[in-house]
């Protein structure tokens, strides 16, 4: 592949949702929303009746039911995780076979990990785009957005693409630490979208949080810049992932040592692990369903990725221990955390959110554990898991449009009342208790396999992570049944509210039953952060 296309298919990721994005705030849609016409339309009569002197209801026709209307624009966001995807598979072809892409003196680059995130994302990105305009049409209806409102949305969740595609293709250790400092501040803002007490509640908590994670991993990113430097590493590809990677022998071990450290708190507070882990059920829980699952699906994912990133410098430097003992620890504390908290749990959107700690736990667990079949297994649990949940907090949030409320005690018969929707969260659900033939049940049977074959010390915290895991399953499931059986009314949902959930639903089957032609990549993508 020439230069060129090299720094196209590179280049394109970031670039296509910032298009999108300018083109959304260029946009100007002038119909009004159906409750504010209809609003409109109630007032006027009146005036007319009044000046009448006659009976409203005999003199003026009141609309009984409304056009809906078009929103194009909805759809366009749908672009950008088409470029992403069709970028991702061009590299993961173009990496398996002729090995390592580069561009703009190697600040960007692609390896079989790139290619495997991109394909992630871009993925993700069309579960949650696809199922955004039915999730704001019932926005418009009840009256909750507004156009201007609508666009600013648009705007930052392409931009919160653009962010992670750029953490994910950049070689250079400053260039990823800001694109991860984009996504906090992108975000901030969606998660605060509804402008209730709770919502900004929970994006300054947000904010406040993972500034401070951002802000360790920031000193961490210094401190490992600084070693570099005394290790005679020149300035220019001092916090060169590739350059940093090939000489960690000759890094400071305590320097080196101790911004690891900070690195991996800093990074694992944005991929929800203890101990700065507090914001995300709030976040994830305020936040527009399609913006979770983008949340839940990738955002974590992404994070853990820099982590993974900085694992194959603490290896080669320090020896395989010291990053197997701290991401264990923590790996534990945050599965114990989760479990406990699922068990108390009475709001459905906050249990997919510990939900998530419980899954990246695990691998964080398989990231620990480090053997090839580990960190094979942790890239496909970051796959399946981000398909199953953007489908569960997709459904979640028509579910929340139809019932008004997210507390489980107050939903009942959503198999009675929309068979459709119903099935998808219930199908996505058994998806995250890693059922089979979904892709968890074959990822965290293979962490249990890899955790069990290292030794014993690994032996018994693969154990009590099994055990923690029962203790989810069991909340998870009970309190999904409550709300899925019983008596209910019919209710009708849109076709174009399914159709996004039953692709991820089969993708992550799919994944499950065999992996096909990524085998390959996914092998080369483990190899390539196993040191």
């Amino acid at each position: 592949m020439s230069p060129t296309a090299s720094a196209l298919l590179l280049t394109a990721p970031v670039a296509a949702p910032l298009l999108v994005a300018g083109a959304h705030m260029l946009s100007r849609t002038r119909a009004r929303p159906p409750a504010a016409a209809f609003a409109s339309a109630l007032t006027q009569a009146r005036k007319r009746a009044s000046v009448q002197g006659s009976v409203l209801v005999q003199q003026e026709a009141l609309p009984t039911t409304t056009r809906p209307k078009r929103y194009p624009m909805d759809w366009a966001a749908l672009v950008s995780p088409a470029v992403i995807l069709t970028c991702g598979s061009l590299l993961a072809v173009d990496v398996m076979a002729d090995g390592l892409r580069s561009a703009y003196s190697g600040l960007l680059r692609a390896d079989a990990l790139t290619a495997w995130m991109l394909l992630v994302i871009g993925t993700v990105a069309v579960i949650a785009c696809g199922s955004t305009p039915a999730y704001l049409r019932g926005e418009r209806e009840a009256g909750r957005v507004s156009d201007r409102a609508v666009r600013r949305y648009h705007v930052l969740v392409q931009a919160f693409l653009a962010a992670m595609c750029l953490a994910v293709v950049t070689a250079n250790l400053g260039v990823l630490w800001v694109a991860i400092e984009a996504t906090t501040i992108v975000t901030a803002f969606l998660v605060g979208h509804r402008r209730s007490r709770t919502s900004v509640e929970a994006a300054w908590k947000y904010v406040v949080i993972c500034s401070a994670g951002i802000a360790l991993a920031f000193l961490g990113t210094v401190l490992i810049y600084y070693a570099a430097r005394q290790a005679g590493i020149t300035e220019a590809w001092a916090l060169d992932w590739p350059t940093l990677v090939a000489r960690a022998d000759r890094l400071d071990p305590a320097v080196t040592r101790l911004g690891i450290t900070l690195v991996v708190l800093g990074f694992g507070a944005k991929a929800g692990l203890v101990p700065l882990h507090a914001w995300l059920p709030d976040a994830h829980s305020q936040a527009p369903a399609p913006v979770s699952a983008l949340m839940s699906g990738v955002l974590l994912s992404v994070a853990f990725t820099a982590i993974l990133r900085y694992r194959v410098i603490a290896d080669a430097a320090l020896g395989t221990d010291f990053i197997r003992v701290l991401l264990a620890a923590i790996a534990l504390l945050t599965l114990a955390l989760a479990a406990g908290l699922l068990l108390a749990q009475r709001d459905y959107k906050r249990m997919l959110a510990y939900s998530s700690m419980e899954h990246m736990s695990l691998i964080a667990l398989a990231a620990a554990i480090g053997s090839p079949l580990a960190l094979a297994a942790a890239l496909l649990h970051v796959a399946g898991h981000g398909l199953a949940k953007s489908v569960a907090f997709c459904a979640s949030g028509h579910i929340l449009q139809l019932t008004g409320t997210a507390r489980i005690g107050r939903v009942r018969g959503l198999i009675a009342r929309t068979a459709p929707l119903a099935g998808a969260f219930g199908l996505a659900v058994l998806a995250l208790m890693a059922f089979p033939p979904f892709s968890l049940f074959a990822s965290e049977l293979a962490i249990a396999r890899a955790g069990f074959a290292v030794g014993p010390g690994l032996s018994r915290v693969t154990a009590a992570a099994l055990l923690l895991v029962l203790l989810a399953f069991a909340a998870i499931a009970a309190r999904t049944a409550r709300m899925l059986l019983g008596p209910g009314t019919p209710a009708h949902e849109s076709p174009s509210a399914v159709w996004p959930l039953a692709l991820g639903l089969a993708a992550c089957a799919a994944l499950g039953v065999a992996t096909g032609p990524l085998t390959d990549l996914l092998h080369a993508a483990a190899q390539a952060i196993g040191g």
